[in-house]
């Protein structure tokens, strides 16, 4: 695939154009959003990342048009799960919901820099080191391992090194001066927790973009590809924050779904591994015949994980709501007449 300087200067100027104007009409001034401006946004970011990718469709051939939709849909499942963090992350802050949009905001504008430089040079170990698909596939496999593990909210706390770090560089107060990142106390310049969760937010970003770019470079090679997939699944995710933050909760098995997708890329890119294969201790250092998984394979395999995934989440969430509302039921029943 060839894409000319010129279209990756417009792509990026469309980008960072968007952020800006997220920014400067929207965040700016600190507000609440209502469900229907998050549903009216995020609907709209959404519809620019499909336009994209059927523009890309008819420009570029159906087989990178398909390599779009799978990565993109794999990285906005990814940002989903994200959002677990960043919701524990700002509760454990106690940031104001007021101010919460201009956080995301800029811990969206840290990691779609972190993955931008982490999809070039993801793109540029694959063209000089073959091996690398081996280590994307191994890291994948261990992600999804680790993703079945169970986990408390103990490992998302924002008390992380992160966190620690921070406070021993700098001088921090413990309480909000509005959405300012740094206020005076006692005449004495100090940060305020609004830059701290910044800061733990961004960090947590990049840590993200360790599992997002390999399992995107699990579906395509092409940079341009993987840097659009990865920045149209982020934008529009602060507004998807304030839009499902109540269905978090309830998406139970999600982790299960993500794992189960990250482990089928981790397979995919061990197969294109070996179909690959240049190591001197692996077949003499000649490619092995192995079955290689196909776009459309890799497509339907998401979409179908990620629907089994939601319903089954959804289905057990509405199980447990009439469980509880028949425990309540029987203990008013129950209880002594006064």
């Amino acid at each position: 695939m060839t894409v000319t300087p010129l279209a990756w200067t417009l792509t990026i100027a469309a980008i960072v154009g968007l952020l800006l104007f997220d920014f400067f009409f929207h965040v700016r001034k600190a507000h609440e959003p209502t469900l229907r401006e998050s549903a009216t946004w995020s609907a709209l970011y959404v519809g620019i990342a499909l336009l994209f990718g059927v523009g890309l469709w008819f420009v570029a051939g159906s087989g990178h048009g398909g390599d779009y939709f799978a990565g993109y849909i794999t990285e906005k499942a990814l940002s989903v799960d994200n959002l677990f963090v960043f919701l524990v992350i700002m509760s454990s802050f106690k940031v104001p919901r007021a101010y919460q949009q201009k956080v995301l905001l800029v811990g969206i504008a840290i990691a779609l820099v972190a993955r931008t430089v982490f999809v070039f040079l993801g793109a540029a170990m694959i063209n000089t080191f073959s091996w690398t698909f081996y280590f994307f596939g191994i890291v994948l496999l261990l992600t999804a391992g680790h993703m079945l593990k169970p986990e408390g909210t103990d490992e998302h706390d924002a008390d992380n090194i992160v966190s620690r770090i921070a406070k021993k560089l700098f001088n921090a107060s413990d309480e909000y001066d509005g959405d300012k990142l740094f206020t005076r106390i006692d005449g004495r310049r100090v940060m305020t927790p609004m830059l701290l969760v910044m800061i733990v937010i961004g960090g947590t970003d990049i840590l993200f973009a360790l599992d997002a770019i390999p399992a995107i470079y699990g579906l395509t090679e092409e940079p341009y590809i993987v840097f659009t997939a990865t920045a149209f699944s982020l934008l529009g995710l602060r507004q998807l924050y304030f839009l499902i933050d109540e269905l978090l909760d309830r998406l139970v098995y999600l982790s299960y779904g993500l794992a189960v997708i990250l482990g089928f890329i981790g397979v995919k890119l061990l197969l294109h591994a070996l179909h690959k294969n240049s190591l001197p201790f692996i077949n003499d250092g000649n490619p092995v015949d192995v079955i290689e998984l196909t776009t459309p394979v890799s497509l339907g395999v998401i979409i179908g994980v990620l629907v089994v995934t939601v319903v089954a989440s959804l289905l057990a969430s509405r199980h447990d709501d009439k469980t509880d509302g028949a425990d309540k039921t029987d203990r008013t029943v129950e209880a002594p007449a006064d």
